[in-house]
């Protein structure tokens, strides 16, 4: 493809009024995107059941091996995450995600051989031991999550390339709303699904939805892959992963936006943990409503996502996620001291509404705070850190609510504390340290655009004269090799 006719074919799409999905581009990915992650959600839902009910059924070890699959989701996150936002710059966008759908669509229906659907030859009632099937999952899932630390940020950049930046954080809203919509449907089809036909089906619809994405992407017109190095200079890995952190931890938008992420996360992490045993023990809710908390949630992602998909690049990126961070903060210091599950339960809604303003935001900002040769780094380095503060902190307050803690009273101004409440006070606390980081840290804060040197590895940095404000827009120039 020439650079030059993509150039132009670029400009002439952002000067046309953008439709309902933007453009035929944008709306041709999400398409792809909204198939895949609905037999993303069936497929996740179903894993659990089949391991929980199935594989594990009746044994005391089912808890330890349900938890494997969180292992087997988290760990490529953290290991294979930044290196994989290299080859992401390295690579063609497109093609990487054609591969990545390819290679998980044949992992998925690999699976098939596990579930009871063919009889194996050579093995005793054709099936393999119990500890086998697991194994096969646990490294499967790996290899599936493994395979989305390149998809992931290659989408994100493909976006970024086909999408104009004033209505980048409309994309984004989009998405976030198809997955809200997915977070509700897929889970609520999953269970039926496997009761009623096994796990079978939902690696076929999983395994069809990778295949339906590799389609629509097809159809996408791509500009080629950014280099962060000349045509005549030597790629090394290791050297175009430090040009990238060096570029990473140069820039004020992206470290701000780390270390609050960090935090807000690490009291987040807590959340997750605990809220089961805080709807049964301190909202005194039957197990069957705990699951309603989700689809609340989903619908306040719903509403969040139109929204600030809106509004967000008017108001100024940088204001909607220091604000949402704020709001999620305070909002988990009153969940924390709630008694009635019908107002808990409004108020996760009123989370989900800012949790979605908060994702529509980040994209575009990562996206605006970046040349787009390093997209891929830049967003693979981001996900592990969040990642890895989300785990401490639930098993921190895993620790505290079955040790220190346990069985732990106090009133307090007439409030009465327990062990599940009080962890996740603290946790909002440290939530709140978080927000009033990023706050201070992005509030004002000036664009910086910064270019990898090409022959020394050095990085340049030069300052945009242009605010996050809500009408401005960081310049930045692709670079097409």
């Amino acid at each position: 493809m020439d650079p030059t006719t993509t150039g132009q074919t670029a400009s002439a799409t952002a000067l046309r009024k953008p439709g309902l999905l933007i453009n035929g581009n944008y709306g041709r990915l999400w398409a792809g995107q909204t198939i895949s992650v609905f037999g993303d959600f069936i497929f996740d839902t179903t894993l659990v059941l089949w391991i929980a009910a199935g594989i594990a059924r009746g044994q005391p070890w089912a808890p330890l091996a349900v938890s494997g699959i969180f292992i087997a989701t988290t760990v490529p996150m953290v290991v294979v995450g930044p290196i994989a936002g290299v080859f992401v710059d390295r690579w063609s966008k497109r093609g990487t995600m054609l591969a990545m759908d390819a290679l998980r669509a044949v992992l998925v229906a690999f699976l098939l051989l596990i579930s009871g659907v063919v009889s194996l030859p050579f093995l005793p009632g054709g099936h393999l031991p119990l500890f086998w099937q697991l194994g096969v999952i646990y490294a499967v899932v790996f290899l599936l999550n493994a395979l989305s630390q390149f998809f992931r940020p290659a989408s994100l950049a493909l976006t970024g390339d086909i999408v104009p930046e004033e209505t980048q954080a409309r994309a984004m809203g989009l998405s976030q709303t198809s997955m809200s919509i997915a977070m509700i449907l897929g889970p609520t089809l999953a269970a039926p699904l496997f009761v009623a036909l096994g796990p079978e089906w939902a690696l076929v619809i999983n395994a069809f939805s990778f295949l339906a994405s590799f389609l629509f992407i097809q159809t996408v017109t791509a500009p080629v892959a950014a280099r962060s190095v000349s045509d005549g200079a030597q790629a090394s890995l290791w050297r175009e992963f430090g040009l990238g952190l060096r570029y990473f931890l140069r820039s004020r938008v992206l470290v701000v936006l780390t270390i609050a992420a960090t935090i807000v996360m690490f009291g987040g992490g807590a959340l997750n943990a605990l809220d089961y045993f805080f709807v049964t023990q301190n909202l005194h809710a039957s197990t069957n409503l705990y699951g309603l908390i989700a689809g609340v949630m989903g619908i306040g992602l719903i509403v969040g996502s139109i929204v600030a998909g809106t509004f967000a690049q008017r108001i100024g990126l940088t204001r909607v996620v220091w604000v949402s961070l704020m709001v999620l903060a305070i909002t988990i210091l009153f969940y924390a001291r709630m008694t009635d599950f019908w107002i808990a339960a409004a108020l996760v809604g009123f989370v989900g509404i800012f949790q979605a303003s908060l994702n529509v935001a980040v994209g575009p900002l990562l996206l605006q705070s970046a040349p787009r040769e390093m997209i891929g780094r830049v967003s693979s380095m981001l996900n592990p850190a969040i990642t890895l503060s989300t785990l401490a902190g639930a098993g921190l307050s895993g620790y505290l609510a079955s040790t220190i803690l346990r069985g732990f009273s106090a009133t307090v101004l007439g409030m009465r504390f327990g062990p599940i409440d009080t962890i996740l006070m603290g946790a909002g606390a440290i939530a709140l340290v978080g927000a009033l980081f990023a706050m201070v840290g992005l509030r004002g804060v000036r664009s910086q655009i910064q270019h990898a040197a090409t022959a020394t590895g050095e990085v340049a940095t030069t300052v945009a004269t242009v605010d996050m404000a809500p009408d401005a827009i960081m310049p930045r120039e692709p670079v097409l090799s």
